[in-house]
């Protein structure tokens, strides 16, 4: 590690705090954490405190448990979560706190051997269904960053769990000498390459490479974004740290083609690496999945999640990542779907679909925003892959190619 650990605690937690959240002084927080990374949980809840939060509460979540449940459990109560959770989170809806959420699987193959169909039944999905509208709204500032432990430094192949914390400082600009000013024009460039892309007003977007044809609709609402967005309050947060991408959600009803993952990705809900997957879609559906690995687990969420075989997301990520310059495969879908460009099956987001936001959820679907209680990225984009913007006219423009942005205004 090039510093001391309290001090690359420290100053994680402020960039988490002062622009990852945006803890607002007399604000309560939430910090979603596991028992493995109490370290950076304390961190950030002592760094809440100083900018003025007036509450801050930590909610730790035990793996081992789930496995118990999944292994042992009665099925009929696999994935119910108790009345207290259900009253806790429609709290949240009247405080609005700002919440934090910690990745990183210490524990990547706990989940090995079980019945997937227990797995999947474990998921907690009308609490899922109670909890999403806070952040797929943007009713709460919320973010969600990394937490290197041992087992996640094991399973990413690194030398130690210091060295991981190097690779995530990377990631998060931390070695610059003032990482917050470095995250402001970081978010500022992301947020002129939306801009480009908005004033072009495509209305397909094609990604093109070795197993991979696929097209993507997208509608008048359709808007880009990338970096920072708002709560509903106006605070500016970001949502993902680290994030390197600009990214709309599509018409999930105008999706054709085929498309080859070019990178491996944890489903997390299922407990699974999943690698090689190679999707068939049709009319924006997706009609047939296979993979190297990992294909039961993905088959298994599509069977238990209604419309989770539609798109929510289209993303595109360069070659300036920095996540992509660490030269790893985290096995978390924060940092890997900041290593290329990428589609989101499930979830929609209504920042990034005007006017989508006061729908209820059955008029988001008919205006062709996706809604469903899971969101699950898949790295398509390489060097290889070359993405244009198509006009409603049927013109083609160049976005990427050779893995760099191309487009201009």
């Amino acid at each position: 590690m090039t510093e001391p650990f309290d001090h690359l605690l420290e100053k994680y937690a402020r960039l988490v705090v002062r622009v990852g959240a945006n803890v607002q002084p007399g604000q309560e927080v939430v910090v979603s954490a596991l028992p493995e990374q109490a370290d950076a949980a304390r961190a950030i809840t002592a760094e809440a405190y100083r900018v003025g939060a007036s509450r801050v509460t930590l909610e730790y979540r035990d793996p081992f448990a789930k496995r118990a449940a999944v292994e042992h459990g009665p099925e009929e109560m696999l994935g119910k979560a108790q009345e207290h959770e259900f009253v806790q989170v429609r709290g949240w809806k009247q405080t609005r706190p700002a919440m934090i959420s910690l990745t990183g699987n210490p524990h990547p193959t706990l989940m090995d051997g079980l019945d997937p169909a227990r797995l999947a039944k474990a998921v907690p999905v009308e609490l899922i269904q109670e909890v999403m509208p806070l952040t797929t709204t943007n009713q709460v500032a919320w973010t969600v960053v990394g937490a290197p432990t041992k087992g996640w430094a094991d399973s990413v192949g690194v030398s130690d769990v210091a060295a991981l914390w190097d690779a995530v400082a990377t990631s998060m600009r931390l070695h610059e000498a003032d990482p917050i000013a470095a995250w402001q024009a970081h978010v500022a460039r992301l947020g002129a390459r939306a801009a480009v892309l908005n004033a072009h007003g495509f209305d397909k977007i094609r990604y093109r490479g070795p197993g991979t044809d696929l097209t993507l609709g997208l509608t008048s609402r359709s808007r880009w974004i990338g970096g920072a967005v708002q709560n509903e309050a106006g605070v500016e947060f970001v949502p993902n740290m680290p994030t390197e991408e600009v990214f709309v959600s599509p018409d999930w009803r105008r999706a054709e083609g085929t498309v080859r993952t070019s990178a491996p990705f944890f489903l997390a809900s299922m407990g699974a690496l999943v690698e090689g997957l190679e999707l068939e879609v049709r009319d924006g559906t997706v009609t047939g999945a296979t993979a190297e690995r990992g294909e039961e687990a993905v088959q298994a969420q599509f069977d238990l999640i209604p419309r989770s075989r539609h798109f929510g997301e289209v993303a595109i990520v360069d070659a300036d990542s920095a996540v992509a310059a660490t030269g790893l495969v985290y096995k978390d879908m924060l940092f890997d779907e900041n290593v290329g460009s990428h589609i989101a099956w499930g979830m929609g987001y209504t920042a990034a679909m005007d006017d989508t936001v006061q729908l209820s959820q059955e008029q988001r679907i008919d205006e062709g925003l996706n809604q469903a209680n899971t969101h699950v990225d898949i790295v398509i984009g390489s060097p290889e892959v070359q993405i244009d913007g198509i006009h409603a006219d049927g013109s083609s423009v160049a976005v990427t190619r050779g893995n760099e942005f191309v487009l201009s205004d």
